[in-house]
């Protein structure tokens, strides 16, 4: 009897439904409820070491015109390459303030993570100011931020009235330095 020589790997199978399964929760988790309240205004707590927005909150961020040069870091405390580049946006910040660039780190942390944020901000005396994005309708807001960003991070925007470049990638600090000065 003649069985036919199959090429079967049933680990394809399983691999597939555990992508398939992956995908499932991480939409059923970031799916915004029809409970859940969204904030437009800045958090005002004595403690809070961040600004909590929605998008619309965080649009004004992304328009200003009081100083020369923004920089926009889209990052959160789960992101190692964010993580890892933050201190190139802190020295960018103490560097360049007499030159009127400003800072904004935007975190993306789930919401139950505030308090992880608070934590982090402390341990690691970040000094730029840091607006927490709490709008979980990403599929909306991202492409407004910029046709072409994917929605990963880390992400960067540096602009002026005149200007705007964004970055959809993880910078060292000559990178950043030499983005900054085409703006300069």
């Amino acid at each position: 009897m003649l069985i036919p020589l199959l090429k079967w790997k049933p680990y394809n199978t399983f691999t597939a439904m555990k992508f398939y399964v992956l995908i499932g929760l991480f939409l059923l988790l970031s799916c915004k409820g029809k409970n859940q309240e969204t904030v437009s205004a800045v958090s005002t707590g004595a403690d809070t070491l961040f600004v909590t927005v929605d998008y619309k909150g965080l649009e004004s961020y992304l328009r200003e015109s009081n100083a020369a040069v923004h920089v926009v870091n889209f990052w959160a405390t789960w992101c190692k390459p964010c993580i890892e580049e933050l201190p190139h946006f802190e020295t960018i910040r103490e560097k360049y303030s007499a030159q009127d660039v400003k800072v904004i780190l935007v975190s993306l942390d789930f919401p139950d993570q505030r308090e992880r944020l608070t934590h982090f901000i402390k341990r690691r005396n970040l000094q730029s100011e840091v607006v927490f994005l709490d709008d979980g309708d990403g599929n909306s807001w991202i492409p407004k931020v910029d046709i072409n960003w994917s929605g990963a991070i880390p992400a960067t925007i540096i602009y002026t009235d005149q200007k705007r470049s964004f970055y959809e990638k993880s910078f060292t600090f000559k990178e950043l330095e030499e983005e900054l000065k085409l703006f300069l």
